[in-house]
This record gives structure tokens, C-alpha cells and sequence, in this order.
């Protein structure tokens, strides 16, 4: 089963059955070595350095970023 198979299962279960099951995935990654953890940040970084690269995302100063949150601030 791919991973937009489980995906699209998962999306049809219950709210509650699927806050249970992403506890629980997210319980799972405690479990990664130190290794492993460092693996899945750099495979993330160079992710979005692609997609910066080939313009499907872009960029934003952090003076921005933290108005703008500042400004959602209630």
C-alpha cells in the first residue's frame, strides 16, 4: 500500500479515530534515534531548498514572518 493509499484510507475514518491514529504516529517518532531524527531534518532542508529552487515556494523575511504573526496574536 503507497503512502497516498493509507492516506486516503486514513482521511475516511471517524475525527476521532484519526486524532487517535496521528497520536500515535507522532508517539512513533519518538522511538528514532538520534540518527535517525538528523536524517529526516536534512532530507526536509534539502526538500524545501528544492522547492525554493524551482519556485514553488518562496521566501519571506523574519522580520515579516513575526509581524504578521504578531499581528494574529489576539
Amino acid at each position: 500500500m503507497t503512502k497516498d493509499e493509507v492516506l486516503r484510507e486514513a482521511l475516511r475514518l471517524d475525527p476521532s479515530t484519526r486524532a487517535r491514529l496521528a497520536h500515535e504516529l507522532l508517539d512513533s517518532l519518538d522511538a528514532l534515534s538520534e540518527a535517525e531524527v538528523e536524517q529526516l531534518w536534512l532530507e526536509e532542508a534539502a526538500r524545501r531548498e528544492a522547492e525554493l529552487e524551482n519556485g514553488t515556494a518562496t521566501s519571506s523575511p523574519a522580520a515579516e514572518v513575526l509581524a504578521r504573526a504578531r499581528a494574529r496574536r489576539p
